[in-house]
């Protein structure tokens, strides 16, 4: 069951109406309690500034203070019907079984985002901690990459085929012109590839190989049965350090909010239930 984009939002905006996104505070007036100050009044249900502004910011990804009169006067009414439909719509008994659970999933990613804002404010990574993530991260690169081709067929009889006509001298390329794969058109070629971008079986295999070499049987993955050549290796370079900055900062931060999480449930009574 799909649950509206708008009907999603609203819900959040409602049971949270006073975790703003950036950007998104009170346009008309100062202080806290500009936000809780009502834009409408529905059925006798206040939609509040902070509601409306986060539903602009939500739905546009611009401020409420970047529209001019008449469109915040759209995007007012526009609140306005999804309120109505929304109320209708639990009134109805429609906010049960997969409703209700979207609703609550709602709620917990919205008050998950305000706790991950609240915890990492005052956590900036240091330089040590990013130089330190960044050590890991490079220890954990493969250390080379490989250009290969292979050939990809459908059963092992099909591939022993191939070996034996490789072995009467045939040329790789030609051959692959029977692969199952996209890359048949470029003689079998998939340019530079490290390990982990290949499913296991074809990566150990290729890793196995010594340059200009070529399987001695069939490797077999989920795609089929694939004759590999390796035609070249070559050491990778980590990225400097400076260059990663803002995606090492990232990790650290995940990585932080994470322990948060794990201490939260190591203090916590879990009975897990499920079957």
């Amino acid at each position: 069951m799909k649950i509206s984009r708008f009907l999603t939002l609203a819900v959040v905006f409602v049971a949270l109406a006073a975790c703003k996104p950036k950007g998104a505070g009170a346009a008309d007036g100062d202080g806290k309690d500009a936000g809780l100050q009502p834009v409408a009044v529905v059925n006798g249900q206040a939609i509040t500034r902070a509601t409306f502004d986060f539903y602009v910011q939500a739905a546009t990804g611009q401020p409420s203070a970047s529209l001019n009169a008449e469109q915040k006067q759209q995007a007012l009414d526009a609140l306005i019907r999804l309120q109505l439909v929304a109320a209708k719509a639990e009134k109805d008994g429609l906010s049960k079984g997969e409703t209700a659970a979207a609703i609550e999933l709602s709620r917990l990613d919205a008050l998950q985002r305000a706790a991950t804002e609240s915890y990492l404010k005052d956590k900036t990574p240091t330089e040590q901690e990013l130089k330190t993530e960044y050590d890991t991260q490079v220890a954990q690169m493969p250390r080379n990459e490989y250009r290969a081709r292979h050939i990809l067929v459908q059963t092992k009889e099909f591939a022993d085929q191939i070996l034996a006509r490789l072995a009467k001298g045939e040329k790789f390329e030609a051959l692959a012109k029977d692969s199952l794969d996209s890359s048949r058109d470029k003689g079998g070629d998939l340019g530079w590839f490290g390990p982990q971008a290949m499913v296991k079986p074809f990566a150990d295999a290729v890793m196995a190989l010594k340059k200009g070499e070529t399987t001695a049987k069939p490797v077999q993955t989920q795609f089929g049965f694939h004759i590999i050549r390796l035609d070249d290796v070559r050491e990778v370079q980590p990225p400097p350090f400076e260059q990663v900055k803002p995606q090492l900062t990232q990790v650290v931060l995940a990585k932080k909010f994470r322990a948060y999480g794990d201490e939260l449930a190591k203090a916590a009574k879990v009975e897990k239930k499920l079957q």
